[in-house]
């Protein structure tokens, strides 16, 4: 076996890493509501999302594969070292914010490793701007139209339910929440999914494994699907209480809006091809629902701090990426 093969085989098996990162440090996206309400407990939550996170390949396009495969950095600077540089800058954030609690964004961790490794390679004209603009313009944008689409369900089902009584709202949100939380891991696992298999499509066809034309094989889309949703069975239990219960206390009729609106917002990102972030959405969300019970039930000093993350997640990704980048390249 050569060692070009030897490393290809390396870096795909590191790319997988990365998903299983993924589902794991997003884990508290897909249930963090459901389980905060105590709908599911953790271990049937997590279940639940993980079976949703799988079949999500029979419901979305590849949009958002072929953004991060080519979308990004120009796919003819791609080599080698800018996969192992963006996947050890990515993977290193989403282990340190894991660490700490802090639910920011495995996508833009992914895209900040991407920038900062082609950056130190060729220089700005290696960055694809349309792409980037696009992306950086999403980290506003999804929280924001999270926050309305849950601040409007919340309004309209506290009308429709007026006049019932805690217990049978309680009741039937309960089963909703199943829905609205099925519908949320189907959203995240089409969009987030998808990031790691344009890295691995990007590597295959700079390695000449895929022909002339970029493309996503089948085999990387199903295993990539299959080892997000693992991450996610494993869970990112730090996270889930942050998102679950120091953010804003939900009821399930809360979790239900929240999940809702957040699901909305992937079926359309992934529908248009641009990787968001569902840390940013269903945080958005969250912080909508609350509002509208009192603006005081949101505990804005926590989401300051998530925030926070997420305008340093790009570049401290970059940075550890645009470093991991050199010593590859002066080790090899």
């Amino acid at each position: 076996m050569d060692s070009t093969l030897i490393a290809i085989i390396f870096l795909v098996g590191l790319a997988l890493f990365f998903d299983f990162l993924n589902g794991f440090h997003d884990a508290a996206n897909s249930i963090a509501t459901i389980v905060a309400t105590r709908v599911l407990s953790p271990r049937y939550a997590v279940m639940w999302a993980a079976f949703f996170n799988f079949i999500a390949f029979a419901v979305f396009g590849l949009g958002v594969a072929k953004m991060l495969g080519k979308g990004i950095v120009d796919i003819t600077q791609v080599d080698s070292y800018i996969i192992f540089g963006t996947l050890i800058g990515a993977c290193s954030w989403n282990i340190i914010t894991w660490y700490f609690g802090i639910p920011s964004s495995s996508s833009h961790a992914l895209v900040g490793g991407l920038i900062g490794a082609a950056l130190v390679k060729t220089g700005p004209s290696a960055l694809v701007m349309g792409g980037i603009i696009k992306t950086l313009a999403f980290i506003v944008i999804s929280p924001v139209v999270g926050m309305l689409l849950g601040l409007t369900l919340g309004a309209i089902v506290y009308n429709l339910f007026a006049r019932s009584t805690p217990l049978k709202v309680d009741h039937w949100f309960r089963k909703g929440q199943l829905v609205s939380a099925a519908a949320y891991s189907l959203g995240h696992g089409g969009n987030d999914a998808q990031k790691t298999m344009g890295i691995i499509a990007g590597l295959l066809f700079s390695a000449g494994y895929l022909g002339p034309e970029f493309n996503i094989p089948l085999w990387v889309v199903l295993t990539c699907h299959a080892v997000i949703a693992l991450g996610t069975m494993s869970g990112g239990w730090r996270i889930v209480k942050t998102m679950g219960n120091k953010l804003s206390k939900l009821r399930p009729v809360d979790g239900f809006c929240a999940e809702l609106g957040a699901s909305v917002v992937l079926f359309g990102a992934s529908a248009i091809g641009v990787p968001i972030s569902t840390t940013h959405t269903i945080t958005g969300a969250i912080v909508g629902v609350g509002s509208l019970k009192n603006v005081r039930a949101v505990k804005w000093g926590v989401a300051g701090n998530i925030v926070w993350a997420w305008i340093i997640t790009i570049p401290a990704a970059a940075l550890i990426s645009a470093a991991s980048y050199k010593l590859a390249v002066l080790a090899f």
